[in-house]
């Protein structure tokens, strides 16, 4: 798949194929593509948690709160991503500039997650709604928890919607 192929197929997977779990060697490849996300300073600034089996059923319910996220208990790996402190010239830049390089750092690595997975046929849904204390202690973390990642096989009735995007026209503006 090149980018754009894995671009067009990526989607935010809300029905996982529970009895199917995946093969460590696409998730060492998931991890190891994580590794080489750009950020600010080289920093990388957060931490990822890999929980499985229990830890897994636990986290799920923590993203799950006032009804949402009922999928994620199918999941068979969700990823923690939690802040880690700037390296020192990214907290200065920070500082000086009034920019939060942390989130936008977890944001291009959460891209990188979801492109990898969607190349190995892996499904992925990026979640903000979630309980950051429980979190922080199922996965006895300092750091803040900022996004849970669901990984896992997609069920055979979650086919490929039409992606609802704004015309590039509206998206897009040309200055000369």
């Amino acid at each position: 798949m090149n980018f754009t192929e894995i671009a067009e197929s990526r989607q935010s997977c809300r029905s996982y194929d529970s009895d199917r779990e995946i093969e460590q060697e696409k998730l060492d490849r998931i991890l190891s593509t994580a590794r080489l996300a750009p950020s600010a300073c080289n920093g990388q600034p957060y931490h990822i948690t890999v929980c499985k089996g229990e830890s897994a059923s636990k986290v799920a319910r923590a993203v799950q709160g006032m009804g949402m996220n009922k999928f994620a208990a199918d999941a068979p790996v969700l990823l923690v991503i939690s802040e880690k402190p700037y390296v020192p010239t990214a907290a200065l830049g920070a500082k000086v500039k009034g920019i939060d390089y942390r989130s936008i750092d977890i944001g291009i690595l959460a891209a990188y997650i979801t492109a990898e997975a969607t190349a190995n046929g892996i499904g992925s849904c990026i979640l903000g709604w979630l309980d950051d204390e429980a979190i922080r202690g199922i996965c006895a973390l300092d750091g803040a928890v900022k996004l849970v990642i669901t990984l896992g096989y997609p069920s055979e009735d979650d086919k490929l919607r039409t992606k609802k995007r704004k015309d590039i026209d509206t998206l897009v503006s040309i200055v000369e």
